[in-house]
């Protein structure tokens, strides 16, 4: 992949669009541009230790809706004529695209439609109506749901605007990296989530017009390696259930990918676990809430560290919209991971006195029990024998071991239940 500047030929970008487009955006030149914030890019020393890098994160799920794909949106917007604009806008979405076009849309007083899937969580569709869309829910998923807007589109004459595969779009997500070069001008490297390439694309072009040596590496869940797909030629699996929804795209822009492939210096990817990881770090240490997508630069900077060590590193918290049941989750299973917390299978003799003997053992060691279960019916061992399922709290790995120590010299059989 290159690593040099963009050139283009004449006055046209590698947007596709003009040049004095592409300044007008990347300056914020219009004043509707104050309505989306210059979010922080603040140092973070704790995981720069961590990483080995100089660390510094854009905080874009600080944004009105918590996301960076207002900018994108609003470019859009600020580049159609009074005519297009007469005739309204409509997009398919079921996330940040949906509100950020929405809100901007109301702000310039132009009529949004947006073509949610039926499934939709609720307050999705009502935070996207309470931003002034009207609201059409259409299709068991997205593809369905945007072929449906696009159907419309052809009808009415509304202008469709696509979440990433369209030069305004694209270019207008790169203002991200005018602002972070701005703060940290001596940034060596910045690592952007990549699901359809809106992002990385406005990224690599803009941040390389500024600085021609700046290195940019975009990250894709490993479920969803579709825009390395696309440009390496692999065919690895893309599907599944990841904690970035956000970047789980199975079909990758045209526009983005071409610019991808010539702007970007290298695309990793990273599991599940490393997102998850990622998410509690920013949540524990820099005190953020970011969704999956989020963190994935974080994420990138851990598992490939080969590529950043030592480095002046940005990396963008694209957006904070998830779920707190899911962070809930994510949160205790990383406990668990770094046995902080631990379901323990103990057999017992089943007479009276034995939760005693488990529960002494385990105040003798100073640790703190979550809940309790037994189960004398469904165990394959003796009848007058019974496993129970204990929740321990542990400050750390190490006291876990001593806790379960301490219940093995009362003669206990102790295991990890892990189901």
């Amino acid at each position: 992949m290159s690593v040099t500047a963009p050139e283009c030929e004449g006055d046209v970008s590698p947007f596709g669009i003009s040049e004095r487009e592409v300044e007008a955006i990347s300056s914020r030149a219009d004043p509707a541009w104050d309505e989306i914030s210059v979010t922080p890019c603040l140092h973070a020393p704790k995981l720069s230790a961590l990483t080995g890098t100089e660390l510094y994160l854009k905080f874009e799920n600080q944004q009105y809706t918590n996301s960076f794909k207002e900018r994108g949106a609003l470019a859009k917007l600020l580049s159609l004529s009074d005519e297009e604009r007469a005739r309204g806008v409509i997009a398919a979405s079921a996330g940040n695209h949906a509100q950020g076009l929405a809100r901007h849309a109301a702000l310039l007083g132009v009529k949004a439609c947006i073509f949610m899937p039926r499934r939709t969580p609720s307050v999705k569709v009502e935070e996207t109506r309470a931003l002034g869309a009207d609201i059409v829910l259409e299709g068991d998923n997205y593809d369905a749901a945007s072929k449906a807007a696009a159907t419309r589109a052809g009808e009415t004459g509304e202008i469709m605007v696509h979440p990433f595969d369209d030069p305004h779009v694209a270019c207008g997500q790169g203002t991200v990296i005018s602002e972070m070069l701005a703060a940290v001008p001596d940034l060596d490297v910045v690592v952007v989530p990549i699901g359809g390439g809106g992002l990385a694309a406005g990224t690599a072009v803009i941040g390389k017009r500024i600085k021609p040596d700046l290195k940019v590496v975009g990250v894709q869940a490993a479920l969803y390696p579709s825009m390395l797909n696309a440009i390496r030629k692999t065919d690895r699996p893309c599907g599944g259930s990841t904690l970035a929804e956000g970047i789980a795209v199975s079909e990758p822009g045209q526009l983005t990918r071409r610019i991808i492939a010539e702007y970007v210096d290298e695309i990793v990817t990273v599991e599940e676990a490393q997102l998850e990881t990622a998410l509690c770090l920013l949540l524990n240490t820099q005190k953020t809430l970011a969704e999956g997508a989020g963190a994935a630069g974080l994420a990138a900077v851990m598992a490939h560290r080969g590529l950043f060590r030592g480095k002046k590193v940005g990396s963008i918290i694209c957006g904070g919209n998830i779920d707190t049941r899911l962070v809930s989750g994510v949160l205790m299973r990383d406990l668990a991971r770094h046995r902080r917390l631990a379901r323990l299978r103990i057999e017992l003799i089943d007479v009276p006195g034995q939760l005693s003997i488990v529960s002494d053992a385990i105040t003798r060691a100073d640790g703190n029990i979550i809940d309790v279960a037994y189960h004398k019916i469904f165990n394959d061992l003796p009848a007058k024998q019974t496993y129970l399922d204990i929740s321990v709290e542990a400050t750390d790995a190490d006291h876990m071991d001593r806790i379960i120590a301490e219940l093995r010299s009362v003669g206990l059989n102790v295991d990890f239940a892990n189901y």
